[in-house]
């Protein structure tokens, strides 16, 4: 399984373009993290977001911006004009996540399903099923006391444990 999650800062806007066939959106942006090491200098990764996902990226997130993107990566290869071959990653977002807290986008699936709530079955709504439960007399005992009121504390809240962890999922 192919996922990858990535804290980073959006160094160059998100640019909005359509692919020449179906004019599908993309939208690609290059985003910069800290090394491993302390003297490690930043990286730099090209992300891409499709769809209408890239569409809601284009409008909310602009340079600066420090994000959480979670997606696949993926390794192209490209043709130099030196004459050898290089290999980049590149990010594909399925959810992006604003480190201020003001924005968050969700990759919208292809064929999105709702949750229905069905009717009763049939059997249940049957004048038989109904008069059934009405034949069963209620049963009550005359010898039954009432129950002394008894006043009780109410619950304790929970106690909350600190959240330490900034990102916001």
């Amino acid at each position: 399984m192919n996922s990858c999650i990535l804290m980073a800062e959006i160094i160059q806007d998100p640019q909005l373009r359509y692919t020449s066939d179906t004019q599908t959106p993309i939208t690609e942006m290059i985003v910069q993290f800290s090394g491993l090491r302390a003297d490690d200098p930043p990286a730099t990764l090209k992300v891409v977001g499709w769809g209408n996902l890239a569409q809601e990226i284009q409008e909310r997130y602009h340079q600066g911006d420090r994000v959480v993107i979670e997606g696949r990566l993926n390794m192209n290869t490209i043709e130099r004009p030196e004459g050898f071959k290089e290999k980049r990653a590149e990010l594909t977002v399925q959810r992006i996540h604003s480190l201020d807290g003001s924005s968050s986008s969700a990759a919208v699936p292809a064929a999105t399903t709702t949750a229905r709530v069905a009717p009763a079955p049939a059997a249940a709504r049957t004048p038989a099923a109904t008069t059934a439960n009405r034949a069963a007399p209620a049963v009550s005992t005359p010898d039954a006391a009432p129950r002394a009121a008894t006043k009780s504390k109410p619950p304790a809240p929970p106690v909350a444990e600190p959240d330490y962890d900034d990102i916001p999922f």
